[in-house]
């Protein structure tokens, strides 16, 4: 699939996999709740998408939009690519083939074998088990689902922003929205589709600044990928795809340090009771440890894009 990632082709793509997705909420939420100086804070509760995380968007974009060969699909995930690729398999009657290093969760691995698909636990790091799937791809000619460096991720991604645009009325509509970023096909998308009408902010662990650097070097460069979200937030570079996308439309990059982001999960726990994994806790953690500070009257939405966790005390 070779399709550019455009505000067009994103709307073409979510009426394809709108059928199967969840259109997940938006809530609104006063920041004094969290200690913080009073204002709206818009969340998009992404987390409560199947599979627990955003990524059933783009792998369901990607298989709708191809032939898929008998040797079914293959992926590399730290766990929620995985799950999603595996859940989106199972809904076209394909195999699916996951690839994980040893960080991924217990939970997610163990999600990935009830949804059917054949695990194979390889390497440390996600990069281990990108390149260990791409040797069997070349075996077994299955298709790769690429977790976030192909057209239909960005564009089944992209829909993320199409929701966030429309659950938002023009009176209310957001100034900024935070979002997490790992290899980039969230917020690629996002931007794809927001064009620089709202201002992006993406969000990284200290451990893992793939897009922090990138931006620095002007071209996606190696990055260390370690930390507490080193099962979704910690690839070795952002996307090719995605990095024109985010020199254009995203503001710039912010880090947070892993105790931020723990810190983020008890507060979403303790006041909305919103168990997020850590991925899906470290755009909030930029508001809330002050490394991000919103203007005066500035709306700002954050997007909370995973739930893969076994703890709901934190």
């Amino acid at each position: 699939m070779d399709t550019a990632v455009h505000h067009e082709a994103i709307a073409a793509t979510y009426e394809r996999i709108r059928p199967h997705v969840r259109r997940t909420p938006v809530i609104e939420v006063d920041a004094a709740d969290f200690g913080l100086e009073s204002r709206p804070l818009t969340f998009k509760l992404e987390l409560l998408q199947h599979t627990g995380s955003f990524k059933p968007r783009g792998a369901l974009a990607s298989l709708l939009s191809r032939p898929l060969p008998a040797a079914g699909v293959v992926a590399a995930s730290g766990g929620n690519h995985g799950l999603a690729v595996a859940f989106a398999a199972r809904k076209v009657g394909v195999r699916a083939t996951i690839f994980v290093p040893t960080v991924a969760a217990a939970t997610k691995r163990e999600r990935i074998r009830e949804m059917g698909a054949e695990l194979v636990i390889t390497g440390e790091r996600y990069a281990d088990a990108l390149s260990a799937s791409r040797e069997f791809a070349a075996k077994s000619g299955a298709l790769e689902i690429h977790a976030y460096d192909q057209s239909g991720t960005l564009l089944g991604q992209g829909s993320v922003g199409l929701e966030i645009e429309q659950q938002c009325s023009r009176t209310d509509s957001l100034d900024t929205l935070l979002v997490a970023v790992g290899g980039g096909g969230l917020i690629g998308g996002m931007a794809a589709w927001f064009e620089g009408h709202v201002r992006l902010i993406g969000v990284e662990p200290r451990a893992a600044p793939t897009l922090y650097r990138a931006l620095e070097a002007g071209h996606p460069v190696d990055a260390e990928a370690g930390g507490i979200a080193a099962d979704s937030l910690a690839p070795r570079q952002v996307g090719a795809l995605m990095f024109p996308l985010a020199q254009k439309y995203v503001e710039r990059c912010v880090l947070v340090e892993d105790d931020a982001i723990r810190e983020a999960q008890r507060a979403l726990w303790r006041v909305m009771r919103v168990a997020a994994e850590p991925g899906g806790s470290a755009a909030f953690a930029a508001l809330l440890s002050g490394v991000y500070r919103p203007a005066p009257g500035e709306r700002v939405g954050i997007v909370l894009c995973g739930a893969n966790t076994d703890a709901v005390s934190f």
